[in-house]
């Protein structure tokens, strides 16, 4: 059984950058974002726009680097095909004060151990350490609202730029509602193989129909007051309820037996990458029994799917609200 535990909200991310002789290591703007395991819940509600999500941020991490040289003179970004963070950062230099720009360019460097292509919003942690990084760099305030107008133009994206659980319209990419915080989560989670292009994803036309828009909206309703409430049962409810109902647009085989392996554990329930490869079991970390829940559910996920990771969620401690406002979520 091949098993990857997050110990804790820092994750440790991974030593990369630009090739040697890149010029020397004159770091002049950080910025961090965290991911997700695909989200609570995701669906359409009854209105114009009504495309959302509602995030399950957990402690996997991007980080992103800016400083204003490069070898070729012009902004560059490592990897390389990381082209859409290249594609915000020129964006956030073409606002920048004429005398905050550099005449050598500048590097870019993304680093994350987000998984790409899983629905986890490895893409989305990546455009929101890009922002922060860039603009702390060349002096331009990203707050959250600055972020959403600049990641409208480039594609769909989740709501990893607000530091709590979220409504979110990632069609249109604009905040709904902050929902709160949860006592601390776990989720087992397993990974069914291949990628998922967003972007592609958000094409499909939804199938759903105007009672199942209605069931959205009451979905939505109840996983507000539990939020508000700290109530997991009912977020695990609601999380396995939004699984079955996204059958029709990704067909995931291993839910059923997860659901039934959450059974056998006492887990909350199931929570799935929508738009993504991935399922996991959601277990109540403050649990006495939560060691062994954990345990026998990695060992029965190891027998579905092979590989298994363990994923913790983020807390948020404090206000949310005030939190919004700073607009960051760093580790």
């Amino acid at each position: 059984m091949k098993l990857s535990q997050e110990a804790g909200a820092r994750a440790r991310l991974p030593r990369q950058g630009p090739p040697r002789g890149a010029g020397p290591e004159r770091v002049t703007g950080v910025g961090t974002a965290f991911g997700t395991f695909g989200e609570l819940l995701q669906g359409v509600l009854p209105e114009e726009d009504g495309d959302f999500l509602v995030t399950l941020p957990v402690a996997r991490w991007s980080m992103a680097t800016y400083r204003q040289e490069s070898v070729s003179g012009e902004l560059e970004v490592w990897p390389p095909h990381k082209t859409k963070a290249l594609r915000l950062a020129r964006m956030i230099a073409d606002l920048a004060p004429r005398g905050a720009r550099s005449a050598r360019g500048g590097t870019l460097t993304v680093s994350s151990v987000i998984p790409e292509g899983k629905g986890l919003a490895s893409s989305s942690a990546d455009l929101v350490a890009t922002a922060r990084a860039v603009g702390r760099a060349l002096g331009v305030p990203m707050p959250p609202a600055r972020i959403e107008r600049l990641l409208s133009r480039i594609e769909p994206t989740d709501g990893v730029l607000y530091p709590a659980i979220v409504a979110f319209h990632h069609r249109s990419v604009r905040l709904r509602a902050v929902l709160g915080s949860l006592p601390a989560m776990a989720v087992v989670g397993v990974d069914e193989g291949g990628s998922v292009d967003t972007v592609d994803f958000n094409r499909i036309p939804k199938p759903f129909t105007a009672a199942d828009r209605g069931a959205y909206a009451a979905l939505l309703a109840r996983l507000t007051d539990a939020v508000r409430a700290r109530d997991l049962a009912e977020v695990g409810r609601v999380a396995t309820r939004s699984a079955l109902m996204n059958q029709r647009l990704r067909h995931k085989r291993l839910l059923e037996p997860m659901r039934a392996v959450c059974r056998e554990v006492g887990g909350l329930g199931v929570a799935v990458g929508h738009s993504g490869t991935t399922l996991g079991v959601l277990l109540d970390a403050t649990d006495p029994a939560y060691t062994r829940r954990v345990t026998a559910a990695s060992q029965a996920c190891a027998e579905l799917a092979g590989g298994v990771s363990v994923y913790r969620t983020l807390s948020f401690r404090g206000a949310p609200r005030a939190a919004v406002t700073a607009g960051e979520g760093a580790p």
